[in-house]
């Protein structure tokens, strides 16, 4: 039945579907455009041919993006107006009922949506980063964690559907709160126990065994007042040629990790540099911040949902004649991207942000002539391009344009 919140719908979806085509296009026309030639800045730093592979590169994953997208809004279509979800709803009210409705109707969206997904994941992992010799993973390591992926989604999701979908029951008009409250919780929990729990079913953790180069972090780390539970090695190489760097965990069980493929890459003096980075953000309390505002971001989500749950417009506007919690909660999480998407480019500006405060702590730090040039490694090796369209950039990109963010070091 179509009504006002369903042409509200279709009207967000059709804005958002053509204001990411029409990015992607600007993207593409751009980086071409800009193929031929070394900008300026990166003369003598980057070769032509790692210019032109980066370019080719973008191009490549913009264009595969937007095959995506377009898979993306036919399983979302297929959800709601398609009847997906109704058909669903049919077949399990009339075996299940209560919690075990409830979650079985989630992992079916999961499974459904996982499997039409499949296919993408395979031929972004096989074809494009194979082809552009970034592949480092077999068939057989992507299926084990594909396998890895879905036990421990199971293993985890089950507890916190159960909990939500319980006091969605029984918590009254406030459930939403409790809800949050709950979420909030749950989540705290898994960032302190990924480091040494999850994690490690994925990747190789080892100390890090460079005497020098140990000796110079924990100087660096005695110079920025910041403590860790130790320095690691993870095995990146195994799957990916990518390169990077990273924290993981709170309080004491707090780890650095740096990516073998990064090691094998970078000076110690430019690693440093790097690290000095990484520990700008958590100076600047970056994490934090992220965390409280996606809890807000959260809190808010769940109290619309808790007007929109009981209103028939909103299960009606999207093709669904039952009306329960659990289509509620389902149809919810399916159709906000759609209404929030406008909201990526502030999402996106505030990241940028933290990285030019986090590169100039790193600065005052360490070296910005040797953060300069490890990052116009990354950038080469990453296949990052340095010319991208500046309104795709400034719409997506979590991380500020090459020239603008080395101009800002020099």
């Amino acid at each position: 039945m179509i009504n006002t919140f369903s042409l509200a719908f279709l009207l967000a979806l059709a804005l958002m579907v053509a204001l990411r085509f029409w990015l992607a296009w600007r993207q593409t026309s751009h980086v071409l455009a800009h193929r031929a030639a070394v900008p300026d800045q990166f003369a003598g730093r980057i070769a032509l041919s790692a210019h032109q592979k980066a370019a080719d590169y973008s191009v490549a994953r913009t264009r595969f993006g937007q095959l995506a997208l377009l898979v993306e809004i036919a399983v979302l279509l297929a959800f709601t107006f398609g009847s997906g979800l109704q058909t669903l709803h049919d077949f399990w009210i009339a075996r299940l009922d209560g919690m075990a409705y409830g979650l079985a109707m989630v992992f079916s969206v999961m499974f459904i949506s996982g499997a039409v997904d499949l296919p993408l994941a395979l031929f972004a992992q096989f074809v494009i980063e194979e082809k552009f010799g970034f592949n480092r993973m077999t068939l057989k390591l992507f299926l084990v964690d594909l396998v890895k992926q879905t036990a421990l989604g199971v293993l985890i999701g089950t507890p916190l559907l159960l909990a939500i979908l319980w006091l969605m029951a029984q918590m009254g008009e406030l459930w939403w709160l409790y809800a949050w409250l709950f979420w909030c919780a749950f989540n705290l929990l898994i960032l302190f126990i990924y480091p040494t729990w999850i994690a490690p079913l994925f990747n190789k953790f080892s100390p890090l065994d460079d005497a020098p180069l140990v000796a110079r972090i924990n100087a660096l780390l005695q110079r920025c007042g910041f403590s860790t539970s130790g320095l690691f090695v993870m095995d990146g190489s195994k799957r990916s040629s990518h390169g990077n760097a990273y924290f993981t965990g709170f309080g004491k069980s707090k780890r650095i990790v740096f990516f073998d493929t990064l090691l094998k890459r970078l000076q110690p003096n430019e690693l440093e540099a790097v690290l000095a980075h990484e520990l700008g953000h958590f100076s600047h309390r970056h994490v934090i911040k992220r965390i409280v505002l996606l809890f807000v971001i959260s809190l808010a989500f769940l109290a619309v949902l808790g007007q929109w749950m009981n209103a028939p417009w909103f299960f009606n506007g999207l093709g669904v004649s039952a009306q329960n919690t659990v289509l509620a909660l389902i149809l919810f999480f399916l159709v906000v991207p759609v209404f929030t998407f406008l909201l990526t480019p502030l999402m996106s500006l505030l990241s940028r942000r933290h990285e030019f405060e986090a590169d100039r702590y790193a600065a005052e730090h360490s070296s910005a002539s040797d953060l300069v040039k490890a990052l116009v490694k990354l950038y080469q090796d990453n296949a990052a391009t340095l010319t991208p369209d500046p309104l795709h950039s400034l719409f997506y990109d979590s991380h500020p344009p090459a020239a603008l963010r080395i101009a800002r070091l020099i």
